[in-house]
């Protein structure tokens, strides 16, 4: 009875391994895709973009590039700094409008925009205490616009300040920056949610992130209003057809949160996990996806 018990045992074991290898490797076992992740633009609703880092942080979801344009540059080049995202969380609390907008009397009546754009730089120098992009933990790119040439600038070396106040000089509103021999302003303008910038970097999966939803504002009183709202029509507009192109696309539910409305942080941070945590069946399913048509591909 005993060796028979011992068999039958054998027997269920070899019979399990058979079953197992003819499936295929388990999923922890596939090869792993470059993912990225790319953070739109849209101005106070870039809060969202910290709860959608948090919740992939959470899950374990690996990031191995970040591309953002406007505030998602900014918020993107923090985590890319220290890859935690409870400090990008602290960081993001502690941003207030008067530290992206310095409005000039000056620079208004002689300059090409209200807004100098210093703080914002003194702002990234005080976070980020790397200078140079290629210092930063994980690799960034920020996307601005040529304003000579009407034609997408990717900065993924240099300044880590410049390239993040370039991305997000909002035409009209900021001066434009002068760097790298070129007139820079928001990316938006080109490329709100610059998914193929990921993917002209090799990443095999893009996580993009659109916060661009809804644009209707009434309470427009000045002409800063109309300068802003015009821009957020544009922005939105270039990411109706783009946004196809990502693999997993995130929209946070902040429609309803106007662009320089920095009270709604936590709520914006919230709304940014929670579409997070729907996305997560979805991401992990293209993950796996991924893994075993690579491996399919290798025999």
């Amino acid at each position: 009875m005993y060796y028979g018990f011992r068999f039958i045992m054998l027997f269920l074991l070899v019979f399990s391994a058979s079953c197992a290898s003819t499936n295929g490797p388990a999923p922890g076992d596939l090869p792993k895709p470059k993912i990225a992740l790319v953070l739109g633009g849209g101005a106070a609703r870039g809060f969202a973009h910290v709860g959608v880092i948090r919740a992939l942080e959470q899950e374990k979801v690996p990031i191995d590039l970040i591309v953002g344009t406007s505030v998602g540059s900014l918020i993107g080049a923090i985590y890319a700094h220290d890859l935690n995202s409870f400090e990008l969380e602290w960081t993001a609390f502690s941003l207030e409008k008067e530290h992206i907008f310095d409005f000039a009397v000056l620079s208004a009546l002689t300059g090409m925009g209200p807004v100098k754009g210093d703080r914002i730089e003194e702002f990234v120098r005080a976070k980020i205490p790397v200078a140079n992009i290629e210092n930063l933990k994980l690799p960034f790119a920020a996307v601005a616009t040529d304003l000579n040439r009407g034609t997408r600038v990717v900065l993924d070396r240099g300044s880590v300040a410049k390239a993040v106040h370039a991305s997000s000089s909002i035409p009209g509103v900021f001066n434009p920056v002068e760097y790298q021999g070129r007139y820079l302003v928001d990316g938006g303008v080109i490329d709100n949610i610059p998914i193929s910038v990921a993917r002209e970097k090799g990443a095999d999966i893009v996580i993009a992130v659109d916060i661009s939803e809804n644009v209707a504002n009434f309470n427009i009183a000045n002409l800063f209003d109309v300068m802003i709202q015009s821009v957020n029509i544009m922005f939105a507009e270039n990411v109706a057809y783009k946004k196809r192109d990502a693999d997993i696309l995130i929209a946070p539910a902040v429609g309803n949160v106007a662009m320089l409305d920095f009270t709604q942080k936590k709520r914006c941070m919230q709304a940014g996990i929670e579409a997070t945590q729907r996305a997560m069946p979805e991401i992990r399913k293209k993950i796996e996806e991924w893994g075993r048509k690579i491996e399919a591909e290798s025999k």
